[in-house]
């Protein structure tokens, strides 16, 4: 077994425990779920970021693979890739204003629904971009990526080719599987801030994902 697949394994162990542990919080202690377990600044939040910018970085030193073969295009886009990432993990603890303790700007002390330095809890209007674009469209979103990708990178040649092309790391079917089993369980959990455990499961699966894809010969 290869260190690399020693790190995948890791990382699914991590992600049933982290589900487990909310199971668990949640019928012995459903306050101490959203009070401390899943609470701002807490284990679970910070967890998150810190996997999205594993993700960041592992995408990262793809692209330095990629470009390394001469693959520009593919080395670009896996860039792109790994700043969306980072952006993730910054809006995730809100680019570290509460540990560092700065005050935001006018603009989102008006617009932000926390009064916080992030994008994610912008209001434009009465829409809150968390419950409209951030939340429903992006998991569904992610959805797709780790359900769906996997069946038709191995059914349709063009899906395969274009997944390529874009070096777009493809899923395994054992995280669309853990990703359909997580939406079940924090869909039976009715607790406050039981999202934020959702979040730090899907930042484990891309590590994974983006450490061994399906077409790893082509997206490193």
């Amino acid at each position: 077994m290869t260190v690399l697949q020693q790190i995948d394994r890791a990382l699914m162990a991590l992600i049933a425990v982290v589900l487990a542990a909310s199971v668990v919080i949640y019928f012995v202690n459903p306050t101490y779920f959203w009070s401390t377990f899943a609470a701002e600044d807490k284990l679970v939040e910070y967890g998150t970021a810190f996997f999205l910018l594993v993700s960041c970085v592992v995408l990262a030193l793809n692209a330095r693979s990629l470009s390394g073969k001469g693959l520009r295009v593919a080395a670009l886009l896996t860039l792109l890739y790994a700043l969306i990432f980072f952006l993730a993990a910054g809006e995730e603890v809100s680019w570290g204003q509460r540990i560092i303790g700065w005050e935001s700007g006018e603009f989102f002390q008006q617009h932000n629904k926390q009064a916080e330095t992030n994008l994610h809890n912008l209001m434009v209007g009465d829409v809150h971009l968390t419950k409209s674009l951030f939340g429903p469209v992006l998991t569904f979103c992610i959805l797709l990526y780790l359900v769906v990708l996997p069946l038709l990178y191995t059914r349709s040649t063009r899906i395969a080719a274009l997944a390529d092309r874009l070096a777009v790391p493809v899923p395994w079917l054992r995280h669309g599987i853990i990703a359909i089993i997580a939406s079940v369980i924090i869909a039976m959990i009715d607790v406050q801030r039981k999202w934020e455990v959702y979040e730090l499961v899907f930042s484990l699966l891309t590590v994974s994902v983006f450490l061994l894809p399906q077409n790893r010969a082509k997206v490193t």
